[in-house]
């Protein structure tokens, strides 16, 4: 029969080790949604460049501190994989927008026209805005012509997936790298089981080493620094198109089953019975060895909820609004200018 503090101790073991494999899983395709949306997209608009260095420079301290402190080695290994990934984000954003520093909330436009609102040479011959006043809004012949097909050549484009649609893909793709990370943990357990008929040792958490410490908190504030350029660019463009919400809902779980595989962690004694506060004090001093990384994973989890929520606030409504504005700007452009319409045939003009 199992001891029942024995029982326990196993299933902390357990929730521990699912929780880390999960958050594993999660950071291992963390990047792979926003590389795949920029690529799809020829584009890094929506992507702040400040966001990707800050989060570059943090795993860089992630992995100068887990070094340091002696942290778990897929933890290193990680680091040193979201450091690529980080760099292949900012090679993106260099390529599509050129080697800038800077987030703007809409592409540079190409000075075509002279001050005076009048084309150059780099002008192209159908946006001429002189062109554009002096057309003549006659009847229209091209009905009338063998030569004009009378179907569409092209064929429409497809339509959008639905709020629905794009719900049940997400929740199908992250259900998936959950299992791939619960398997991997019931594969890791499977392959170590011949071990656990073998008493269990006593283990302490690492030593506190200072300098790894300071390069944890150093770690910790980037990641939190980092979120502020994406929120703020969101809020200046109005909007999240180009955003992988796929890349902020790995963010999120990752950090989320990390922290929980941190604080569930059951503190193992020297002998079989722990003394008076002893196990507290294991727990306590494990907390506090890792407590940079935990408050990092919390608040870098509160501020991609804040990103989500940018995500309904203006996607919903921002998009459509940019739209009609434009819309209306044009038609009010075309109203103010004095043109005077030719309503007459274009054969009889001439008279």
């Amino acid at each position: 029969m199992v001891p029942p503090t024995q029982s326990l101790n196993l299933d902390v073991e357990a929730i521990s080790g699912i929780c880390g494999s999960v958050s594993i899983a999660c950071w291992v395709v963390v990047f792979s949604p926003q590389i795949i949306e920029n690529f799809q997209k020829s584009s890094a608009d929506a992507l702040s460049v400040q966001f990707v260095i800050i989060w570059l420079l943090g795993d860089v301290f992630n992995i100068l501190g887990a070094i340091l402190q002696g942290v778990l080695p897929t933890m290193i290994i990680l680091a040193f994989y979201y450091t690529i990934a980080d760099l292949v984000l900012l090679i993106q954003c260099f390529y599509y927008r050129g080697f800038t520093w800077r987030d703007e909330p809409t592409p540079p436009k190409r000075n075509d026209t002279l001050p005076n609102g009048e084309p150059n040479e780099r002008t192209s011959l159908l946006s001429s805005p002189i062109l554009r006043a002096n057309e003549r809004r006659g009847s229209d012949w091209s009905g009338l012509s063998p030569a004009v097909p009378h179907f569409p050549t092209t064929p429409p484009p497809p339509a959008p997936p639905t709020v629905l649609q794009t719900l049940l893909w997400n929740t199908t793709i992250i259900l998936m790298v959950i299992a791939a990370g619960v398997l991997g943990w019931f594969l890791g357990q499977k392959a170590t089981s011949g071990d656990g008929d073998s008493p269990r040792k006593g283990s302490e958490p690492p030593e506190f080493n200072a300098l790894g410490q300071f390069f944890g908190w150093l770690c910790a504030v980037s990641y939190i620094a980092s979120r502020l350029p994406q929120l703020i660019l969101n809020w200046r463009r109005k909007t999240t198109d180009g955003l992988s919400m796929l890349f902020f809902l790995f963010a999120c779980l990752g950090n989320l089953t990390y922290v929980l595989s941190i604080v569930a962690y059951e503190p193992k004694c020297q002998t079989e019975t722990c003394k008076p506060g002893e196990a507290a004090a294991i727990y306590g001093k494990y907390i506090l060895v890792n407590l940079s990384w935990v408050a990092g994973a919390l608040v870098t989890l509160l501020l991609d909820l804040g990103v989500f929520a940018q995500y309904f606030m203006y996607d919903k409504s921002g998009s459509d609004g940019e739209d009609s504005d434009i819309d209306s700007s044009n038609d009010r452009a075309i109203e103010d200018e004095d043109i005077d319409w030719e309503p007459r045939p274009l054969l009889s003009r001439h008279d």
